[in-house]
């Protein structure tokens, strides 16, 4: 009795797929380490060389070896952890309040006029101007600090919310209502979709400035953080404690854009790209 293979239809293509996209990871995460790789290569032989004085900019290696002293300590994990905490509290409440701002100027002309201008207004004072203030109203504990954040990650995300839902084709709209879609499901299955892209985006920008803020922040009167090595860097002539932190802060704000990144091409798989990720 000979027993013949049944296939089911979808089924290898899938397959093929996952292995495509899998192949198509490894080769992105290899291409992107070949210019890091190469920089610390070159620095290590032009500081072994002597080019570079170490008191100026030490070897990788031996930066290398800092960081493995501070996670050997365990004080490592103490000034990211706290940092990491202070960037994700402060994206958060900065996110939502710009999503909720962003959304009723951007579905509302009268709002627009209203909370635009001075929002805009806000926009341009620097980061540093307001830690003064900050330290005065809530002191150099925890809330100014994530309040600092927040106000970084807040106008990123407030102006590509804005700009994804004033941007909605208005012909589509037009095909919603020719369907018979109400206002909350021209919302819901309409203007918050073809708005999504731009939103991410925000959400993409917003984190970025949220970990530069993280380092005006620490600098109110922190006891710890990345921020925080910083200034024992500066304050006891230690170019790789500085180095290590500036590694750092590199390393975990690309892990943490490399996580958002992918929320948005699961969410955007549905678009026909001419670059397909």
């Amino acid at each position: 009795m000979v027993k013949q293979a049944i296939s089911i239809p979808g089924t290898s293509r899938q397959t093929k797929d996952k292995a495509n996209a899998k192949k198509g990871g490894a080769q992105k995460v290899l291409l992107g380490g070949i210019l890091p790789l190469a920089l610390v290569i070159v620095w290590e032989a032009l500081s072994r060389a002597g080019v570079f004085p170490a008191y100026q900019l030490p070897a990788p290696s031996v930066i290398l070896s800092t960081i493995t002293g501070m996670a050997q300590d365990g004080s490592l994990w103490s000034h990211v952890g706290i940092t990491v905490y202070r960037v994700f509290a402060g994206f958060l409440i900065g996110a939502l309040v710009a999503v909720v701002l962003g959304s009723v100027v951007g579905f509302y002309k009268k709002a627009e006029h209203v909370l635009d201008p001075t929002i805009q207004a806000f926009r341009s004072i620097p980061s540093l101007a307001w830690v003064p203030l900050f330290i005065l109203w809530m002191g150099i504990g925890e809330p100014s600090k994530v309040t600092m954040i927040a106000v970084g990650v807040f106008f990123p995300v407030y102006l590509n919310t804005v700009s994804g839902i004033a941007g909605v084709d208005r012909k589509l709209i037009e095909v919603g209502r020719m369907y018979g879609l109400n206002a909350y499901q021209l919302v819901t299955r309409v203007i918050l979709p073809a708005a999504l892209p731009s939103f991410l985006t925000g959400l993409r920008s917003g984190l970025g400035l949220g970990w530069m803020f993280v380092v005006a922040a620490e600098l109110m009167g922190a006891s710890q953080g990345l921020g925080y090595l910083l200034v024992v860097g500066q304050n006891t002539l230690s170019p790789e404690t500085i180095i290590a932190s500036i590694i750092l802060f590199a390393v975990i704000g690309k892990l943490s854009d490399w996580i958002l990144k992918i929320i948005e091409e699961r969410a955007l798989h549905y678009q026909d790209r001419a670059v397909k990720p």
